[in-house]
């Protein structure tokens, strides 16, 4: 069934790109990335609909939780009564990256099998290229001509990973500059630090794992972020205050590697306090 569906059809997408593109196989990967992009564009659609609506529920989660502080239970009871109110499914951001772990998979399957390096490669690739191909195919480019792949890219073998750990780097790059801009900050403190901590965990896990995959994997994956992240901005919601984590949108250092942000209040109450503790006692004598 994985053969059917995923692994097959991505190594001949792959072949025929490859042949469309003037035998280019970084082409081929990138016409392959958008394509995939293409099918699952709902999903991500969805999941960025998500995002947006949570970040328009702050304020009033913010309320709620200084409402029902000590009383947790109706807390979460009214969380969700709002969360229904506003068609928000909060695990709605989940499924389009968990599809995106199969694809991977697959993508790294398919750009090791088709960049074949050995005779018995060979042979084990031509079990994975349709034969015959459908009528409605026959305008494609011979899969079975156009074996063995180039593979070189600039200083790349697009079958290994980068000896220069250059694209590792900008895959955790592009990573964590789309999980800044689509995650907006929470008003609950357990909420905000697991977020700032999938932040810096998701984007060095990708990349820590980069360094094994194939770089052709990695520019799928680069260039898969910067769609998205040109997707997001399309909807009006790419926005600087999720970024910088600032309610205005100014620059913070703080927030922009995901540390809490003391809001104005607090900041008031603890000058305050500072001033109150350096003014001189006064005694009798």
């Amino acid at each position: 069934m994985w053969d059917l569906l995923i692994l097959k059809p991505m190594v001949n997408a792959l072949l025929w790109l490859y042949g469309l593109m003037g035998n280019s196989y970084v082409l081929a990967i990138l016409g392959l990335t958008v394509i995939i992009n293409l099918i699952v564009f709902p999903l991500r659609w969805q999941q960025q609909k998500s995002t947006a609506g949570m970040q328009e529920l702050q304020p009033k989660l913010k309320k709620l939780q200084e409402k029902y502080k000590s009383a947790p239970e109706e807390l979460q009871r009214k969380t969700m009564e709002l969360y229904r109110e506003a068609g928000i499914n909060p695990l709605g951001g989940c499924l389009p990256m968990l599809i995106q772990f199969p694809i991977l998979i697959g993508l790294y399957q398919a750009i090791t099998r088709s960049l074949a390096a050995s005779p018995l490669k060979l042979i084990e690739l031509s079990q994975y290229i349709y034969h015959p191909v459908p009528d409605w195919l026959r305008w494609l480019p011979n899969a079975t001509s156009l074996i063995p792949l180039n593979s070189r890219f600039f200083w790349l073998n697009l079958a290994s990973p980068d000896p220069y750990y250059i694209l590792p780097l900008l895959v955790v790059l592009t990573t964590w500059i789309q999980n800044k801009l689509m995650t907006p900050p929470s008003t609950d403190p357990q909420q905000a630090t697991m977020g700032r901590t999938m932040q810096w965990t998701m984007p060095l896990f990708i990349g820590y794992i980069s360094l094994t995959f194939p770089s052709g994997l990695s520019i799928y994956w680069i260039v898969a972020n910067i769609i998205g992240v040109v997707q997001y901005a399309a909807m009006g919601k790419s926005s600087l205050k999720n970024f910088f984590g600032t309610e205005d949108g100014s620059f913070s250092w703080r927030g922009l590697i995901g540390l809490p942000i003391p809001d104005e209040t607090s900041k008031a109450k603890a000058k305050a306090t500072r001033v109150t503790s350096n003014r001189p006692k006064s005694g009798k004598n």
